[in-house]
């Protein structure tokens, strides 16, 4: 990473705007081209990380040197912000199908919910493989598609276009399913790409397709990936804090707090309900992520099991809740996803249920569907 030198303005007649940002850009672009040479490398690829004040360039290792010592080197060269390995993630699903039933339309009351809010104009990026966007369910729902995996073109995948259908598909269209929030605006952002059944990524293809996310507005980000501690993610989630855009994360059962990202202090750590592992950091929640129906390429449907599908549906659920309270910050939407919900009966786990009528009858004031006393008596207070 290079930094970014802060704007800066003349104050005379010949002030046109600020500095060049394509001459900076190259003059960078040379840096690193002189880099790469000096330290035996090639350069691949790069890409502007404005929330952060970095231009990212991606090199390869032409040679057999450890990886840490030349990462060392570049990081002591005063030109660079820092130096990093591109760390791998992958997915958090696999195919099961058990069940003709949405999970989320009976334990969520969806219907109901969908009286008093679809996710109406929210905008949601999902950081994933390759969505179907002609799909009959998706049809219409996505609005903007980006592929930020150089070496791969773009195609419909499985897990992106299964993560879509849950988050987005169109409602009362007579085919299907509903997605948990109908109304919100997805962003199909190529991140990932399939290999076999797994979905692969890298901290590149992510960071690229975040800082999209972040320059196009996105209120809500789904990330249903795992992967290592990373550095240049890590600072792109804290810009979402700072931007309150909401992160959501799947974790991973089979790692000691969950992963990464779901264990970043600023995602929203989701898990799939009944799941039994040593993931489930106790600021998580769980949610659908077990035989759960959903849109799948070439026009079809299937059933998907993941902690993936999991988070897809707490996205859903926190575009439902921003369309009745736009302002939202991340505490009080954690706080709202945890209104009177309990710890998971189906495995003792910390994680905890989500009560979606209480977190939607707080948002909203009122209730959609069956409310407890105690939260008819908190909204009774409010009016």
């Amino acid at each position: 990473m290079l930094r970014i030198p802060p704007a800066h303005f003349r104050p005379d007649a010949s002030y046109g705007g600020g500095y060049d940002a394509q001459s900076g850009r190259a003059l960078r672009h040379h840096i690193a081209s002189a880099l790469a040479s000096a330290h035996g490398l090639v350069l691949e690829s790069d890409w502007p990380m404005v929330s952060l004040g970095v231009d990212c360039f991606l090199m390869t290792v032409t040679d057999e040197r450890p990886l840490p010592a030349l990462l060392d080197e570049l990081a002591q060269d005063s030109r660079t912000a820092w130096a990093q390995p591109l760390h791998k993630f992958h997915s958090l699903a696999h195919n099961d199908p058990l069940f003709a039933l949405q999970p989320a339309a009976s334990a969520w009351h969806l219907a109901e919910l969908h009286a008093v809010t679809t996710g109406r104009n929210v905008s949601v990026a999902q950081l994933d493989s390759g969505v179907e966007v002609s799909h009959p369910d998706l049809a219409g729902q996505i609005s903007i598609v980006e592929n930020f995996v150089d070496a791969h073109p773009y195609v419909a995948e499985m897990h992106g276009t299964a993560v879509a259908g849950i988050i987005a598909a169109r409602a009362d269209n007579g085919i299907g399913i509903a997605g948990v929030a109908p109304g919100a605006r997805l962003m199909a952002l190529r991140a990932c790409w399939e290999v076999g059944t797994a979905a692969d990524c890298n901290s590149f293809t992510l960071a690229k397709a975040f800082q999209f996310a972040l320059d196009r507005g996105a209120t809500v980000i789904n990330m249903s990936v795992t992967g290592p501690e990373d550095k240049l993610l890590h600072m792109l989630l804290d810009a979402a804090v700072v931007r309150r855009v909401a992160v959501v994360g799947a974790v991973d059962p089979l790692t000691a707090g969950g992963g990464f990202p779901a264990s970043h202090p600023g995602v929203i750590a989701v898990s799939a309900d009944g799941a039994n592992g040593v993931g489930d950091p106790a600021a998580a929640v769980t949610a659908p992520g077990h035989d759960v129906p959903t849109t799948l390429p070439v026009d079809r449907w299937g059933f998907v099991d993941g902690s993936s599908f999991a988070a897809a549906h707490v996205s859903g659920m926190v575009a439902l809740l921003q369309q009745l309270a736009p302002s939202l910050g991340l505490e009080q939407t954690r706080a709202l996803l945890r209104i009177a919900a309990g710890a998971d009966s189906a495995t003792g786990s910390a994680a905890q249920r989500i009560d979606a009528c209480a977190a939607i009858a707080r948002a909203a004031r009122a209730c959609s569907c069956k409310c407890d006393a105690a939260i008819s008596d908190k909204i009774t207070s409010q009016h």
